[in-house]
C-alpha cells in the first residue's frame, strides 16, 4: 500500500511539472516599432495548442492591455487566463495582445477628445495595428488575413475603441469582443454610430449591472442603435451579467463564452 501511494504521489509530481512546464510556454512577446505613435510595443502573443503540429491558417483576435490578459504578475488587479482558457475550450485562434501605454493608454484607446480628461488618439493606435502589426503578423505566423477572421476585442476603453474599429476600419475588422464598454467618454459614439447606415460586423455586447450607475443605460442605448443598423440579427449578441462589477474578474469569466460565440 505505501508504494503505491508513493507511485501515486510521483505520477502527480509529474504531472504538476509538466503542466508547470506547458503553462511558461502559452505565450511569447516581442517589441515592435510603432511609429504612428512614436513608441515602441510590446506585443503577447498566444498560438494554439495544435499550432505547431500542423499547416492550418488560424484566425486573429487583436486584444488590448495585454498586461492584464495572460500573467498575473503583469496584471492591475488579476488577470483575464486567456491562455489557460482557450486551451481549455481547445480553441484554434491566435491572440495578439498589446500592451497599453501606461500613461498614454487613455489617449490611445479613444476617439474623441474629452473636456476633462483629454484623449482622442485611438486613430493613430489603429494606424499602428492595422498598418504596422497586422502585416507583421501576417507575415510571421499562419493566419487567414481577411477581415471575417479578424476580431478586436477588449474592456472598459478597450471596449470603447473595440467598437469603435468596427465601424471604422470594417475592411479589417469583422468582429469584435465588446465587455463593459466606457461609452461614457463621449458622445461622438453614438453620433458616429447613427451616421453609419449598415454595420455587418458580428459583435458581442457584454456588462454588469453593477459597474457604475450609467454603464447599463449607456450600454442599452447602444445596443439599440446596433439592433437597428445590423445587417444580421444573429450577428449581434447582448449579455447583462446579474451583480457583474467593473473587474477582471466579470471578463475573465465570460471570456470564453464570448470567443466560442465570436467565432463558431
Amino acid at each position: 500500500m505505501k508504494f503505491f501511494f508513493t507511485l501515486l504521489f510521483l505520477f502527480g509530481l509529474f504531472l504538476f511539472v509538466q503542466q508547470q512546464l506547458f503553462a511558461q510556454d502559452r505565450f511569447t512577446t516581442f517589441d515592435i516599432e510603432a511609429p504612428s505613435l512614436q513608441t515602441t510595443k510590446k506585443i503577447w502573443v498566444y498560438l494554439p495548442l495544435n499550432y505547431e503540429k500542423s499547416n492550418k491558417k488560424y484566425p486573429v483576435v487583436y486584444m488590448h492591455d495585454a498586461q492584464n490578459l495572460f500573467d498575473a504578475k503583469t496584471a492591475y488587479a488579476g488577470e483575464w487566463n486567456v491562455d489557460e482558457t482557450l486551451d481549455r475550450l481547445k480553441m484554434n485562434v491566435i491572440v495578439i495582445g498589446i500592451e497599453h501605454g501606461n500613461e498614454k493608454r487613455l489617449e490611445e484607446l479613444t476617439p474623441y477628445k474629452h473636456e476633462k480628461h483629454g484623449g482622442g488618439n485611438a486613430d493613430a493606435y489603429l494606424d499602428f495595428i492595422i498598418n504596422t502589426l497586422k502585416p507583421h503578423v501576417d507575415k510571421t505566423y499562419r493566419t487567414k488575413t481577411k477581415a471575417k477572421h479578424t476580431t478586436i476585442f477588449g474592456s472598459s476603453l478597450g471596449g470603447l475603441i473595440s467598437y469603435y474599429a468596427i465601424l471604422k476600419h470594417p475592411e479589417t475588422f469583422g468582429k469584435a469582443g465588446i465587455f463593459s464598454p466606457s461609452f461614457w467618454f463621449t458622445d461622438d459614439i453614438y453620433t458616429l454610430t447613427e451616421k453609419t447606415e449598415k454595420i455587418k460586423a458580428k459583435l458581442y455586447f457584454m456588462c454588469g449591472d453593477n459597474e457604475s450607475k450609467d454603464m447599463v443605460t449607456d450600454f442599452t442605448k447602444m445596443t439599440n442603435l446596433v439592433e437597428q443598423r445590423i445587417c444580421k440579427k444573429s450577428n449581434l449578441q447582448q449579455v447583462i451579467i446579474k451583480g457583474g462589477k467593473h473587474n477582471e474578474k466579470l471578463w475573465r469569466e465570460h471570456f470564453g463564452d464570448a470567443m466560442k460565440w465570436l467565432l463558431e
